[in-house]
């Protein structure tokens, strides 16, 4: 099994692009995870990917920004993010998918036109478990599952934990179809009353990371049986994601040394 970890544009859009990619290339990650707005032209988007093979870092770009209410509109945007990505090379995209009140017919049409782009492309898509998307709870995203046999997930379970105010431990089989179908895996853990932990380092937080450890193990299983490649992004976030200090709006620990600890935690672990 192949173990390739990611870092997260996501709380440092305010480096230039070239300091930003020799830092994680120093770190250790195989290269980016990077959200590409909806308003991306394809001059920027250009410019990050000769940056990109110029410090030879692989990418993951990231859809997470159609919101419309209006179903309608909302395809169309979301079909347009795909015509925008499609000139350019990826790993696999991670994709938030939908809306929570869209219907079963509806994000389901918003899954396969995903899945016409990777026929036409051959770049998979893995649709991410994030709150206020189709797969916004566990219990909701097993029937997609069950009734959707080519879905594949990017599994960040913080939200699920956040959504049920639990540890899914009475949704045991909502979790095994979930692992069962994770191609990608956002290494952040969530607690009951919110989706981050302020520091997954401490003493305190340790039961949530455990959890979180334990799903991401049988993951890691499934793939070194299947002698496939696995990738992780260490997802930790910024404000408001992580907590401030009170009065002070100063974050309360360094983002990019929790997520280098993650991915360093779990590069010792599976590899």
């Amino acid at each position: 099994m192949e173990v390739k970890f990611f870092c997260p544009r996501w709380g440092c859009e305010d480096m230039p692009w070239d300091d930003f990619l020799l830092k994680i290339k120093s770190a250790g990650f195989a290269g980016v995870e990077c959200a590409i707005a909806n308003e991306a032209t394809h001059a920027e988007l250009s410019e990050i990917w000769e940056k990109l093979d110029k410090h030879g870092l692989e990418i993951i770009p990231q859809h997470y920004g159609t919101y419309d209410a209006d179903y309608n509109r909302h395809h169309d945007t979301f079909a347009a993010w795909f015509e925008k990505i499609r000139p350019f090379s990826a790993l696999k995209i991670d994709c938030q998918t939908g809306k929570d009140f869209f219907s079963f017919e509806q994000n389901k049409a918003l899954i396969d036109l995903s899945v016409g782009y990777t026929q036409s492309t051959g770049v998979e898509v893995y649709h991410e478990t994030h709150r206020n998307k189709f797969a916004f709870a566990a219990h909701i995203t097993k029937e997609y599952l069950r009734q959707i046999p080519y879905l594949k997930i990017t599994l960040d379970a913080s939200h699920w934990v956040n959504v049920a105010e639990s540890y899914l431990e009475d949704q045991q089989e909502a979790m095994e179809l979930a692992i069962s179908r994770t191609e990608h895996i956002h290494a952040r853990v969530g607690y009951p009353e919110g989706p981050q932990v302020p520091d997954p380092r401490v003493p305190e937080w340790q039961e949530a990371v455990e959890h979180h450890l334990a799903w991401w193990d049988k993951v890691a299983a499934r793939k070194k049986q299947e002698n496939a490649l696995l990738t992780i992004t260490p997802e930790f976030g910024p404000f408001p994601y992580m907590v401030p200090m009170p009065f002070t709006r100063q974050p309360i620990t360094s983002q990019w040394d929790v997520n280098v600890h993650m991915m360093q935690l779990l590069k010792e672990r599976y590899q």
